[in-house]
């Protein structure tokens, strides 16, 4: 970006009242993500854009699960304050080490430490990094279960031993003993709403995810300490559950039943800083200058390229509806390389051509993708855009961001071979 638009854009923030600072993937899939939001946030709270109405921070995330399951405790680190809640709930003692992220669980799975794996719906071998390793280590497990709503890739691509079993979506009607559940889903503005079915079913025998889920621990456990099979007669039963578990969802019942649900209000908002000092903390990050990209660059030179993967407008998640992309005016196709004029004439390409993807990595393992067609776009010189999950294989799986673990799929360091013909 040129320095005027720097500036510019510096000016319009220091005279701004109210200001919110929003990111997605885009910030988050690099390796220093951790630190870039802890310096965003340290930039919003100097100029008091924190607890100020009309203004905050703003972490864009799509998926109703993908902001509510850290708020129901559902991550491989849970807070040790949250466990000894479930012990006093619950009267037993939960495990107090912590569990696998993506990127460990395949790990795991590969070095055999893992044998089960169980996929609440997604489509795991193709959402996450390095694909074939990823097949390997699904390939590796003696039984590999999928709850889903449709078929994909990660039906085919299992363990020794397999289940499939489908279940309702969230659009279907879900009807059990005391009459039609809703379940609750929470929004990027942390609302917390219901959300009802309303199209019939496909089938008669299909059953919920809470069904399928209390079912298999009503087996495995028995209905001494928890009633599982009431929670799925009823799933405002399970609402009053987490009432006990979590104060912030205190008359859960009551309160989400209302238009529009409620608001889980971050002690932020507030200006209450939940910190040792009771006062915002300003986190300082060192500039890294030894980074994989560094390191890649300095054997290449400019060779190198740093590739960013990315949706096309006709996709969710890993679903493909269509080969358009009218955010970027690709039609009919996706196997795309999006590249700067500069880059691709330096680099001795033309528009239209078909070019090999190959990642350099430390670990000697041959990362590539085939037969992609170079589109002229108007991207930063060095950068490289495509879609994924077509270029997860160049992902290495043990690239990822510093603390979060969060893999690099934004930041991958690739050089381009001209195709066979």
């Amino acid at each position: 970006m040129p320095f005027q638009d720097i500036d510019t854009l510096a000016q319009i923030y220091a005279k701004g009242k109210a200001v919110i600072a929003t990111w997605g993937m885009g910030l988050t899939q690099h390796r220093d993500s951790v630190a870039a939001i802890q310096m965003l946030s340290n930039l919003m709270m100097m100029r008091g854009n924190i607890g100020r109405l009309g203004a905050g921070l703003c972490p864009v995330r799509g998926h109703s699960n993908v902001q509510g399951d850290r708020t129901m405790g559902i991550e491989d680190k849970p807070a040790q304050a949250f466990l000894d809640r479930l012990r006093d709930v619950y009267g037993f003692e939960p495990p107090r080490e912590h569990g696998l992220d993506a990127v460990d669980t395949i790990k795991a799975m590969l070095g055999g430490q893992v044998k089960v794996f169980f996929g609440l719906g997604g489509n795991f071998a193709m959402a996450t990094p390095d694909t074939p390793r990823t097949f390997e280590a699904l390939r590796n497990c003696d039984l590999t279960v999928q709850i889903s709503t449709k078929l994909n890739r990660s039906h085919l691509v299992h363990g020794r031993d397999a289940l499939i079993l489908p279940t309702l979506g969230r659009t279907e009607i879900d009807r059990q003993k005391t009459g039609p559940q809703g379940v609750t889903v929470e929004d990027s503005m942390c609302m917390v709403h219901l959300s009802y079915g309303i199209n019939p079913p496909a089938s008669t025998q299909l059953r919920s995810e809470t069904d399928i889920v209390a079912g298999i621990a009503h087996a495995t456990l028995g209905g001494g300490k928890v009633n599982w099979l009431g929670y799925v007669d009823d799933y405002a039963r399970i609402r009053d559950e987490i009432a006990k578990v979590f104060d912030a969802f205190y008359d859960f019942n009551a309160r989400v039943a209302k238009p529009g649900g409620f608001h889980l209000t971050p002690a932020s908002r507030e200006r209450r800083w939940l910190t040792p000092s009771g006062k915002a903390q300003f986190i300082v990050n060192a500039l890294e200058k030894d980074t994989p990209i560094a390191r890649a660059r300095a054997l290449h030179g400019d060779r190198l390229m740093v590739l960013m993967t990315a949706r096309s407008h006709d996709q969710y998640n890993t679903t493909i509806y269509a080969l358009d992309d009218r955010y970027r005016g690709v039609y009919g196709q996706r196997r795309v390389l999006l590249i700067n004029r500069e880059d691709m004439a330096r680099l001795g390409f033309a528009d239209g051509e078909r070019v090999d993807i190959f990642t350099v990595w430390h670990d000697g393992i041959e990362r590539r993708a085939d037969g992609f067609r170079l589109v002229e776009y108007d991207i930063p010189s060095g950068c490289l855009g495509a879609y994924f999950p077509e270029t997860n294989p160049l992902i290495p799986l043990d690239s990822v961001a510093d603390v979060s673990n969060t893999p690099t799929s934004k930041s991958v360091p690739v050089l381009l071979r001209r195709a066979a013909a």
